[in-house]
């Protein structure tokens, strides 16, 4: 059975930091790995993926501010400083196997001005 779970949303106040973790299991074999976020009302936009070997991929709004981190071949995390209000969302991980893309339920982020 494949599950991707994240963990470590919450409610932070402006310019605070949250760390976002996700494990998949069930997958044989896991490249990319990556967090995405929907906000009320705005379609799933990408916040930062990387690879296997390190690649990493970032949203320009989050540039500076987020760093994701492949932590073992099935976890991932994302480190969020300098949060703003307008980074408040549902932030799902993402995990691409062999043929299927694996999705996790989400974990809301809530920035407060």
């Amino acid at each position: 059975q494949v599950r991707v779970v994240e963990s470590g949303g919450g409610l932070v106040q402006a310019g605070g930091s949250l760390r976002l973790s996700c494990a998949a299991s069930g997958i044989t074999f896991i490249n990319a790995m990556g967090w995405y976020r929907q906000a009320p009302g705005k379609q799933r936009e990408l916040v930062a993926t990387t690879t296997l070997s390190g690649t990493t991929n970032y949203a320009e709004s989050v540039k500076g501010r987020f760093a994701i981190s492949r932590d073992s071949a099935n976890t991932v995390s994302l480190q969020m400083n300098g949060l703003k209000p307008e980074d408040t969302a549902v932030y799902y991980c993402n995990a691409q196997g062999l043929r299927s893309l694996y999705w996790g339920q989400g974990t809301q982020v809530t920035v407060s001005s």
